[in-house]
């Protein structure tokens, strides 16, 4: 029997992701931001980078798409501009265990990943859905393989150049890593202010 409802796509939280190779010259930049390796489970990160002309090209990138990836969703793009608030790269310990915990980026608006040194060893993002009321009442999933509306979890298993931009608000994790090989990202966190407030700094 065919009920013929309409159907409004609400409440959606969309993954962005490419792969661009054009950009993993910045891998040779990264040795010189980095600390020393802690030790089995550390994760080495560097300060924040959004002013590093280094990596202009991929701010510059990024910066561009996040604009689109929120007027995408149906957010008046025309009154904000996106700024980096946020930008750094981190590698996990080559002894292995490094790991994050589920986590979102509170008062950002755009988060996302460049990797630059990954494979089928490495850890991996798991995203996870941010809708609390969802998950209160779970009903078993029909095709697991398949990526639907019934998800609570999606497991991004990247490659070197992949780009990834999602929603501040969406938590994720970073699964423990097996040390077999590097494990290498740059991430990065964008907020929206409105033009007029920019113009008038």
């Amino acid at each position: 029997m065919e009920y013929n409802f309409k159907e409004i796509k609400s409440f959606t939280s969309p993954l962005w992701y490419k792969n661009h190779k054009e950009l993993l010259y910045l891998d040779s930049y990264c040795d010189m931001y980095l600390k020393e390796d802690n030790g089995f489970g550390s994760v080495n990160h560097s300060t924040t980078l959004t002013a590093d002309k280094n990596f202009k090209e991929l701010t510059d990138l990024v910066g561009a798409a996040a604009v689109s990836f929120l007027d995408k969703q149906g957010f008046d793009m025309s009154e904000y501009t996106t700024m980096f608030t946020e930008l750094w790269v981190q590698q996990f310990s080559r002894s292995g265990g490094g790991y994050h915990e589920t986590h979102t980026h509170c008062n950002q608006h755009v988060s996302g990943f460049y990797f630059l040194k990954c494979d089928e060893e490495t850890s991996y993002p798991v995203f996870y859905d941010p809708r609390p009321g969802a998950m209160m009442n779970k009903l078993k999933e029909k095709d697991k393989d398949k990526i639907t509306d019934a998800v609570s979890s999606i497991v991004y298993r990247p490659n070197p150049g992949d780009l990834v931009l999602f929603d501040s608000y969406m938590p994720h994790s970073f699964v423990v890593d097996s040390g077999k090989s590097p494990f290498r990202f740059i991430h990065f966190n964008l907020q929206a202010f409105p033009k007029q407030a920019v113009n008038n700094r």
